[in-house]
């Protein structure tokens, strides 16, 4: 495919003094912003509106997804004083709704969890009016994890990421398990006492309108309130190549598909992304009825407390109904 962009993926970008402010505030204080990091479209936009997604647990990733600029190595150890310094710059920055999120820290048993926990904590303290998203690794599917930062409160939205469709999770996310990341995801509503649950995934990597609106079903029976699709953009030639510049009107029919499937919210663009608007996603989620109750399986295989592909979350998925067809939308 050509490297040449159709016009509705071109960001003319926003330049403004907020965007140096808030780098200023970023680099005083050692932080890291999911933004830069993985080099987001829409960093303009975001910093000029003063807002931020803060990573946490470092800079570097112990997996290798193929579509992620975040570089991947060996992090070293946890550094817990980020929780307060990242408390401190939302303060800092007066910022009424706050989105989290890290790298993966696999090589330890619990992923980094204890961190999220004590930033949520660090911003409820010093900035008691905002509201808190995550969006987390899976924690290799460890209930306990999970357990460590919603036993103390917890977000206020929680979100996890499938990425892409099952077929291509070895070329995209090769040490990832599409059936665990659901399991983590219905986990999460019914830890989240009714919170809004949230998923994104990428399109324009191979996949077909067929295997989306699969994913889409998968994503609602494990109790995902708030959708995000966007166009992958290849972030350097290092990375996967685009296969297909998705036109708007697709993100339009799955965006009608998932009201059908009664999402009560569905963001889909090309230059959509996971943290885009999440104070606008939360916001409208919280105004449907259907944000209250308990959609999907519990989460648990044979009380081991962690997920796999051959877990009860994924038969019970499996039990959910035929996926293939997206009624009229495709």
């Amino acid at each position: 495919m050509s490297d040449r962009l159709p016009r509705w993926v071109i960001n003319r970008g926003v330049l403004t003094p907020q965007i140096h402010g808030v780098k200023a505030v970023l680099r005083a204080r050692g932080l890291h912003s999911v933004c830069e990091e993985a080099r987001c479209p829409n960093i303009g936009e975001c910093f000029a509106r003063g807002t931020a997604t803060f990573m946490i647990l470092g800079d570097v990733c112990t997996r290798s997804c193929g579509f992620c600029a975040v570089k991947t190595g060996r992090p070293t150890g946890l550094d817990w004083e980020d929780p307060e310094r990242v408390a401190r710059a939302v303060q800092a920055l007066g910022l009424r709704h706050v989105v989290i999120t890290s790298v993966n820290r696999d090589e330890r048993e619990d992923g980094g969890a204890p961190i999220f926990a004590e930033t949520i904590r660090a911003i409820r303290r010093l900035s008691p009016g905002s509201t808190v998203e995550i969006l987390t690794p899976d924690f290799k599917g460890s209930r306990a994890a999970l357990e460590s930062i919603f036993d103390r409160g917890g977000p206020d939205i929680y979100n996890h990421n499938v990425e892409t469709v099952p077929r291509l999770y070895r070329q995209v996310r090769p040490q990832a398990v599409y059936e665990r990341s659901l399991g983590v995801l219905a986990m999460a509503k019914s830890l989240g006492r009714g919170i809004p649950v949230k998923s994104g995934l990428m399109v324009g990597l191979g996949e077909t309108r067929q295997e989306v609106a699969g994913v889409m079903r998968d994503l609602r029976a494990a109790g995902c309130d708030i959708l995000t699709i966007g166009q992958y953009l290849r972030p350097t030639r290092h990375h996967l190549p685009v296969a297909e510049y998705v036109p708007p009107e697709v993100f339009r029919d799955y965006e009608a598909f998932g009201r059908q499937l009664g999402f009560p919210y569905v963001f889909a663009g090309p230059l959509v992304r996971s943290s885009y608007n999440a104070e606008e996603a939360m916001r409208h989620a919280r105004e449907q009825s259907a944000v209250g109750g308990a959609h999907g399986a519990t989460a648990t295989d044979g009380g081991s407390g962690r997920l796999g592909a051959g877990g009860r979350v994924a038969d019970r998925l499996r039990e959910v109904g035929p996926r293939a067809a997206a009624e009229r939308v495709f």
